[in-house]
């Protein structure tokens, strides 16, 4: 499949940027180039970064088919990605992290691959001989598999930067999603949940080799707090079910053999059990809530 001549003003590449002006210098132009010769479109977003990069990114924008956003002040990475999804006018577009760790020619790859396999998002499998840092491991390991007991995830890299989606999707489904880092993280839980089809394919990574990640532990916290929301949202009572179930069975437990031994009802039984069933209800209504936000999503999506 010959992409630059059969993909023309399908693609348009997302990249946010926040404080990367040595990365710009070399991976900026390069994707202006990358993507110049195949005719796409590039958008780079300045999500308020403090150094040079808003300058090298003005001078870029010069150039056809490259256009820029300028946040005044930091909205965060998913604030920055949303800005450059409601800027796309094709009905593809892939999103990469703007600190030249990813190769550009991946993207053709995975273009190539959701287009033999229509699908609706291809996550970017991180494939690299640089091992990260058992801190990081630890963080993806706790969030993916936090994430697992609350809903159905056969997505491995969950949390990949680089992208592929339809476009039609991708702005109606951010309409739900943070502007936070969690913001991977749950746009593809989305997809998911409303049972678009979300395949991976591998590709590379390199070591960052200028500037510094801004994912730390509250980033991780962040992330583990907008997954339980979006649990919440798609399916409350996976989260409500079980705690009033496990509230009833301990009032019970804990309840009849104090009857049995003829000591009455025991307050402390009681109390779960009415726990329980306070959780079960709170399970319903919730389930109604989100009934109602996800018919208007659905129909969002439709009106596209």
């Amino acid at each position: 499949m010959n992409t630059a001549a059969n993909n023309k003003k399908l693609l348009t590449l997302v990249i946010p940027v926040y404080n990367e002006q040595d990365a710009l210098q070399t991976f900026g132009k390069k994707a202006v180039e990358y993507c110049q010769e195949r005719d796409w479109d590039i958008i780079f977003v300045n999500d308020g970064s403090s150094d040079n990069s808003q300058r090298i990114l003005t001078e870029l924008g010069g150039q056809p088919h490259v256009h820029t956003i300028n946040h005044k002040v930091n909205r965060g990475y998913g604030g920055a990605l949303k800005s450059g999804i409601r800027a796309v006018e094709t009905p593809f577009l892939v999103t990469i992290d703007g600190d030249g760790q990813h190769a550009l020619a991946d993207v053709d790859s995975l273009f190539k691959f959701a287009l033999d396999h229509d699908a609706d998002m291809v996550v970017g499998k991180r494939e690299s001989k640089h091992i990260s840092s058992p801190y990081r491991s630890v963080g993806k390991l706790i969030i993916r598999t936090f994430t697992k007991i609350l809903m159905p995830l056969p997505i491995r890299d969950l949390n990949s930067g680089f992208k592929f989606y339809r476009s039609d999707l991708a702005k109606s489904y951010i309409t739900v999603c943070p502007d936070t880092m969690a913001f991977s993280d749950v746009i593809t839980l989305v997809f998911l949940n409303e049972r678009s089809l979300v395949l991976e394919n591998p590709i590379t990574i390199s070591e960052r080799k200028s500037g510094h990640s801004t994912i730390n532990t509250l980033t991780a916290f962040e992330t583990i707090m907008q997954v339980l929301n979006i649990a919440l949202m798609f399916n409350p009572l996976r989260v409500f079910l079980p705690i009033s179930v496990a509230c009833v069975l301990a009032g019970l437990l804990w309840g009849i053999p104090i009857i049995l031994l003829g000591r009455g009802v025991s307050v402390g039984a009681m109390l779960a059990i009415v726990t329980g069933l306070l959780f079960f209800v709170l399970g319903l209504l919730a389930s109604q809530l989100s009934a109602i936000r996800m018919e208007r999503l659905r129909d969002n999506t439709t009106g596209l």
